[in-house]
């Protein structure tokens, strides 16, 4: 089969178009015809190692210290089941279907295997594999975090970093639970934020949010980019900062934070179920989630697709089309 293989860390150029051995699945395992992958900032980061030092050490230490021991990355893909293994009970062979590979990667290929019992579920029957593809990585993330806050129909909302792959996801979750929802993101991206639900927008090269004397039940940042001090003076009393990408330092003030005054600050660990992806499914076919793609790109093309995605110009998400 044809993939994409990473011989070593370092910029896009690494990537190499390759023809590898078709996967076998185990018996607990299913083989993915994969229709169209992503390329998400986290794969670049993956990639690159552009990360903080603690960071890049344990990517070092649990993916390979030279050079990735998994050589195939990405990290969400949708498809069609080509074959599965022998233990496999809820899945057979032409099921279409969306999947979060994790920390297994290997979606940038045209076969993958996923155990049964992985982040799998029946493709949304109103998305095409390309829509689909997107949902896994940023519903998933997105998800976890504003359960966290429990959000409340009327309750207002600021997502910060609203127009890339987390974020858009984040605007239509959080107006699916009865949100107001205000989104932070460059001017460029602010129409398509009106589009998918954003009641208020705002261009962060213009207008600093912590400026305008707005206060909100739950503040949401995407990147983990913005000043924690102004975040939290952006919350309500007893309202709730999701950390999205948190450092150690981040980590240190939420903790404290939350101990001393009545606000709460949520980041570190996450914990993603096979539950959530069906429940995004069933958001999708209700029409109340969609996907934003910004370009497609072949799986040729990959190198070309990590560099606009380093770029920061995207808005939304980058598809790979990898088999029609």
């Amino acid at each position: 089969m044809k993939a994409i293989v990473c011989p070593r860390y370092g910029p896009p150029e690494v990537l190499q178009f390759k023809e590898v051995e078709k996967p076998i699945p185990k018996d607990n395992e299913v083989l993915v015809r994969v229709h169209a992958a992503t390329v998400t900032t986290g794969d670049c980061e993956f990639r690159g190692l552009k990360l903080p030092l603690t960071w890049q050490l344990l990517v070092r230490i649990g993916f390979g210290l030279r050079r990735p021991r998994k050589k195939i990355l990405g990290q969400e893909l949708a498809g069609e089941i080509e074959s599965v293994g022998n233990a496999v009970r809820r899945y057979k062979k032409g099921d279409p279907v969306f999947v979060a590979t994790g920390l297994r990667l290997g979606a940038w290929a045209e076969y993958a295997c996923v155990p049964e019992k992985g982040l799998i579920a029946i493709k949304p029957a109103n998305m095409s594999y390309e829509e689909a593809a997107i949902l896994p990585v940023g519903g998933l993330h997105a998800l976890h975090l504003l359960s966290k806050a429990k959000i409340q129909r009327g309750q207002q909302v600021l997502i910060i970093g609203a127009g890339g792959t987390v974020g858009t996801i984040a605007v239509q979750l959080a107006r699916s639970f009865g949100a107001e929802v205000s989104g932070v993101d460059a001017g460029r991206k602010l129409d398509m934020l009106r589009s998918i639900g954003a009641d208020h927008v705002i261009d962060y090269t213009r207008e600093d949010f912590s400026k305008s004397g707005e206060t909100y039940d739950v503040v949401f940042d995407v990147v983990g980019k913005s000043s924690f001090s102004a975040c939290v003076k952006s919350l309500k009393e007893g309202g709730v900062y999701l950390l999205g990408n948190p450092g150690l330092s981040q980590q240190l003030r939420g903790l404290w934070t939350s101990i001393t005054t009545s606000k709460k600050v949520v980041g570190g660990m996450v914990s993603y179920r096979t539950e959530d992806l069906v429940f995004l499914k069933e958001l999708a076919e209700a029409g109340k989630i969609g996907s934003v793609i910004d370009r497609r790109y072949t799986l040729e093309q990959i190198a070309e697709a990590n560099r606009y995605v380093e770029s920061g110009q995207k808005t939304g998400n980058v598809v790979i089309t990898v088999q029609p």
